[in-house]
């Protein structure tokens, strides 16, 4: 298990435990360096560049939050862990703090330290695909020339990520999501260019390519399985007032259905907008489209909002269900939304769906609608179908192996003696 580069330092005002961790962690054969003051720590940091670091909250000196604020300031990239006996509410708090400042806060690490959880800490996968679009994103300059080209080149393209039903398990609809494939910068995602082109005032222009391609791939795919597609609306796009006529008219040429469309507008663009989202989603409603507000819980909205707001679905934003497995504050917020979106007959979607036990848990409690990399990664529209008969092969099997235990258990077929 000897992992040549990794270094762990441990900042522990109380010597004895900083010396308990470095002996963990030289057990799992990962070097390690324990100080006590700040000014040492930051000084090894210097001297000798750490890949882990592990922090303690409460010292006499410096505390743990001043502590992540150098660190940050000091563009710091190792990975960190906090420790810390402070009651769980802290330790969340101070990890998204850190989070929001930029450092790579991997995990919070109750005290007493186990060898299970230090070397689930050192030995935790780094997702390369997240640190390669961060990379990415910081190093991509964009200009008004790159949209306008982008849009005469038709470069944006689509993929498609499945929601089904929480408690059925059923597939009922994919969201449609963007993705700018440039030819030499190659694949951006749409929070470095979506803000830029609402700036310059292009994305109407992109949008009208998204949501051809969109009912394209749905007449081509989706229609014959009733299927619902969502569909990201900028705030921009609210005040349009012929959107809604374009959009119906685009559907009856595709033959597709107005009330399987769902427009998903954020939290942010409705609060902001909101006499021109009371035109626009009552026109798109009486149309027959369905419209959602995307990542509640994180914007500036109010109970008045959505009453005022002809909705019919609500998404709990992704960083609740991301964390529900281990945040008790998440799981009451879920419920919170579920049980608001109920009382004002909204459907409830969660994203950021990631495990098993979320997904039972957001069962539980009544949430109608779930997606989530648990459930499936976004994908290419060429790839749904195959994936859509690999899940019904999936799901058959599970029947099948359901239904033979049950015989088994009842004593209707014969069980081979060992």
């Amino acid at each position: 298990m000897k992992w040549a580069n990794g270094r762990v330092l441990i900042l522990d005002d109380d010597a004895t435990i900083g010396r308990g961790i470095s002996l963990l962690a030289e057990h799992l054969e990962v070097d390690a360096i324990s100080v006590c003051h700040p000014n040492d720590f930051f000084a090894t940091i210097d001297q000798w560049n750490p890949t882990h670091i592990i922090l303690d909250l409460v010292m006499p000196e410096m505390d743990g939050v001043e502590v992540l604020q150098l660190l940050a300031g000091n563009g710091c990239v190792s990975r960190i862990a906090i420790s810390s006996s402070m009651g769980q509410r802290i330790l969340n708090a101070t990890k998204q703090s850190a989070a929001e400042h930029g450092l790579d806060v991997v995990c919070v690490l109750p005290k007493p330290l186990t060898m299970k959880s230090l070397k689930e800490f050192l030995f935790s996968p780094i997702d390369l695909s997240v640190a390669t679009v961060a990379q990415n994103r910081s190093e991509t300059v964009i200009t008004k020339v790159d949209l306008l080209d982008a849009i005469a080149r038709r470069e944006f393209c689509l993929v498609f990520q499945p929601k089904i039903h929480c408690k059925t398990r059923d597939l009922v609809g994919f969201e449609v999501l963007v993705r700018w494939e440039h030819p030499s910068k190659g694949l951006i995602m749409p929070d470095h260019f979506i803000p830029l082109s609402e700036r310059l005032g292009l994305i109407g222009l992109i949008t009208d390519q998204i949501v051809e391609q969109a009912l394209n791939w749905y007449a081509r795919t989706a229609a014959v399985h009733g299927l619902s597609v969502s569909i990201n609306v900028s705030a921009k796009t609210l005040g349009d007032i012929d959107f809604a006529d374009w959009l119906d008219d685009m559907c009856q040429k595709a033959g597709i259905p107005n009330d399987v469309i769902v427009l998903e507008v954020t939290e942010t663009a409705a609060v902001v907008n909101q006499l021109s989202a009371l035109d626009m989603f009552t026109r798109l409603r009486l149309k027959g489209f369905q419209v959602s507000i995307d990542d509640f819980g994180i914007g500036n909205s109010s109970l008045a909002m959505l009453a005022r707001l002809p909705f019919s679905e609500i998404k709990v934003d992704k960083s609740f269900a991301m964390k529900a497995g281990s945040n008790e504050e998440c799981r009451a917020i879920i419920r919170s939304t579920v049980s608001l979106g109920h009382g004002l007959n909204l459907t409830v979607v969660a994203e950021g769906v990631e495990d098993e036990a979320t997904l039972n848990f957001l069962s539980e409690i009544g949430c109608e609608l779930a997606q989530g990399y648990h459930i499936a990664r976004p994908m290419p529209g060429g790839s749904i179908l195959d994936w859509m008969a690999q899940r019904d092969c999936a799901c058959t099997k599970c029947e099948i192996e359901k239904d033979s235990t049950m015989l088994r258990m009842s004593g209707e077929i014969a069980i081979p003696a060992p």
